[in-house]
């Protein structure tokens, strides 16, 4: 009785305290942030990483930050809202912009000016880029800018998020005798935010000026008559995440238009001005958009860093880039076979971007031009500006076949280009759905029926094929981000696909699927349900093993069972690009939950899901992360990988190789900090020489696949 008594204290746990979802997300930006200082990296992509990182900080303030800044503004909390979340976050996020320009100014410009690579200003311009400066303001930037004096009769203008804009204080009075002393100019976003001086004023070098310098050497020529006293460039962030009733629309398309003017207006969550804004107007602006002090952001700089990913296009050298990396063409796939002969003999795996997202383009090719092709289902979500798949879509309606494209129209920041998708391809007569009310669609799934007579490898009938995928169908993106996705002609994988298909366009009762696993229906019950196998087995002494790879861990059941599961004995692996609420020193886990980002050359966005349960093996590949919108508020699927060679490899080459990357690798602190591997683990040079090696699992991934 005494063992029981002792073995039921042991197991009695406080309660579990997760770690905190946005300074988690910040904490990722740190990271990126890393990658602006690695000296193995060429000055102008650690300049984009910089970069970068200015873009998803204005897109967290734009989706995250809004509850919070309303309970600061009204000192009222709001469920994970609070006054002290607000300030949390402030404090963390002024500690990244500060280092953000840090590394700009005393780092990178200097770098970059060893390399011939400047960026003047006006106090460093010689006297003759001075008169082709002020030429250029003169014929391109002046007749673009009306400063606007404020009075009764002229209030203070609406101000469109993530705008150029520049406050100025003025002296005396203007030409009707009035003493309004503040003009607000704003900049048009037509204006090119960099412009190259010619090479006769460059000295055999590359030098830029900044679209803000220009005006600022040339403000006071816009108030005639008057004194500038002081002045800023300021840049306000609103809120912009669009909320849309569907239930309450009676066209979702035209709403959505109209919300995307009005999202440019939405409430102010951040402001940037210059590091020497006069505190008056500092605090003029703070007032005039309603926001705590906190949310003023002085910055040594530039307002808006994103822009200068126009610097990383604009200047030249190739040793200051990356070397250009060439995706190669699957090994699983034969040359010049068709697609439809090789998927009847197994599934192809393609791992972008080492192997070609082309291939997937040639497939949708291969459908579009065969005569006995039927029918083409596919869904969009983010597609870029890569217009090949949609003129694919478009021809193979104008040669007779049925085509269905499920365009999610609520795809943050993708909403304008999907709504074009849907317009083009009405326009051609295809089928446009838009999803389930409620849900937003994010399963990447392309679906091929095919008329087949009788022969060698089958019965005559209707044949489908199908492509799946953990990313996006959009060439660009598919060079830069790490995903696995599947052709296959499996045929409850397919039949699973046509089902879903026709429940997200008809809303028919989803049938008992086969195969794949699909949200909000049964992915997520389906996980806690193999979580829970996993802890009932080690509590039996059965070995059990996860591993997750993935963008984000953020769900809270899912995370309190895995922190369950290790106490009980599994040992669990976790590669989560992202934010990560799971306190990994939890009282009970004594270092079964191990969790590590991958911070690299190419952004990780892989979802993978491996048990190792009693020696059995069972892998999903997904579109969702673990995250309550991707569970219930998303359609998305994840597929099974039955393959057992296929399964080895995506395990090795997605899972196990990230594990022993001891070069990009950071680590989550038992604080909810990250530190990168070297730091974290001061005893690997007690490995083996193998171990002691620089390993980055992208930089081998590269090579294996070069070879």
């Amino acid at each position: 009785m005494h063992k029981k008594l002792e073995d039921s204290m042991r197991l009695h746990y406080p309660p579990l305290k997760l770690l905190n979802r946005d300074t988690s997300i910040l904490a990722f930006n740190e990271r990126v942030l890393s990658l602006a200082q690695n000296p193995d990296y060429p000055l102008l992509e650690r300049l984009r990483f910089l970069c970068i990182v200015s873009s998803n900080l204005d897109e967290f303030f734009e989706v995250r930050a809004a509850p919070h800044v309303d309970a600061m503004r009204d000192d009222d909390s709001q469920g994970d809202a609070s006054v002290q979340s607000y300030q949390l976050i402030a404090e963390v996020a002024h500690i990244l912009v500060d280092k953000q320009y840090q590394i700009f100014n005393d780092e990178l410009m200097p770098a970059l000016a060893k390399q011939g690579v400047h960026l003047v200003s006006h106090g460093d311009r010689t006297p003759e880029q001075r008169r082709w400066v002020a030429r250029y303001f003169e014929s391109d930037v002046r007749p673009l800018l009306v400063p606007v004096a404020l009075d009764p009769s002229h209030p203070f203008p609406q101000v469109a998020n993530k705008s150029l804009n520049f406050i100025v204080s003025l002296s005396g009075n203007d030409a009707f005798g009035r003493s309004n002393n503040i003009a607000i100019v704003r900049v048009p976003r037509a204006l090119p935010r960099l412009i190259k001086l010619p090479k006769s004023l460059s000295d055999k070098k590359q030098k830029f000026v900044s679209l803000s310098s220009v005006i600022r050497a040339h403000l006071a020529s816009l108030f005639t008559g008057r004194e500038v006293l002081n002045f800023s460039q300021f840049r306000v962030t609103r809120h912009s995440d669009l909320a849309v009733d569907e239930e309450d629309v009676k066209n979702l398309r035209t709403a959505l238009r109209k919300g995307l003017v009005q999202r440019n207006f939405g409430d102010a969550v951040r402001l940037e001005v210059s590091h020497g804004c006069d505190e008056k107007l500092a605090q003029f602006l703070l007032q005039q958009f309603d926001l705590p002090k906190q949310s003023l952001y002085r910055v040594n700089g530039l307002v808006n860093l994103a822009r200068l990913m126009q610097l990383a296009d604009l200047a030249e050298g190739s040793h200051l880039k990356f070397k250009p990396y060439e995706p190669k063409i699957s090994a699983q796939l034969v040359p010049n076979q068709s697609f439809f002969t090789q998927l009847k003999q197994r599934d192809i795996l393609i791992h972008q971007p080492y192997e070609s997202f082309e291939s997937v383009i040639d497939f949708l090719r291969e459908a579009v031009n065969d005569p006995d092709v039927l029918s083409i289902q596919q869904t969009i979500y983010r597609t870029g500006s890569d217009p090949r798949m949609l003129k694919l879509l478009q021809e193979a309606v104008r040669r007779g076949k049925e085509v269905m494209a499920v365009v999610e129209l609520k795809a943050r920041f993708d909403e304008e280009a999907n709504i074009n998708w849907a317009e083009d391809l009405e326009s051609v007569g295809a089928q446009v759905v838009y999803g389930i009310v409620g849900l937003k669609t994010h399963a990447k799934m392309l679906l091929v029926m095919r008329r087949e007579k009788a022969g060698v490898n089958g019965s005559a009938g209707l044949k489908y094929y199908g492509h799946v995928s953990t990313g996006n169908y959009n060439p660009r993106t598919a060079r830069l981000y790490t995903d696995v996705s599947m052709l296959t002609a499996d045929v409850q994988i397919t039949r699973d696909m046509e089902h879903l298909f026709r429940h997200i366009a008809s809303q028919v009762k989803l049938p008992r699927m086969q195969k794949l696993l699909v949200a909000p229906f049964n992915l997520h019950r389906q996980m806690l349900a193999k979580i829970k196998s996993a802890e009932l087995a080690a509590k039996a002494g059965q070995p059990a093993k996860i591993i997750l790879k993935m963008n984000a861990l953020t769900d809270e059941a899912l995370t309190v069972a895995l922190v369950k599961a290790g106490r009980a004995g599994v040992e669990v692996d976790l590669i989560l690009r992202g934010a990560c609420i799971l306190p990994i020193d939890a009282p009970g886990l004594e270092g079964r939950i191990r969790v590590r980002s991958i911070i690299g050359r190419l952004l990780e966005h892989s979802r993978i899901f491996y048990f190792k349960i009693a020696n059995v093996e069972n892998m999903w590949l997904s579109s969702a992360d673990w995250m309550n919108r991707n569970m219930m508020r998303r359609v998305e699927i994840a597929w099974p990988i039955v393959d057992a060679d296929n399964r080895a490899r995506i395990l090795h080459e997605c899972c196990q190789m990230y594990l022993d990357d001891n070069k990009d690798a950071w680590l989550l602190n038992a604080d909810g900090t990250y530190s990168p591997i070297a730091q974290s683990l001061p005893n690997l040079k007690s490995k083996t020489a193998e171990k002691n090696q620089p390993m980055s699992a992208q930089l081998l991934l590269m090579e294996k696949y070069d070879s």
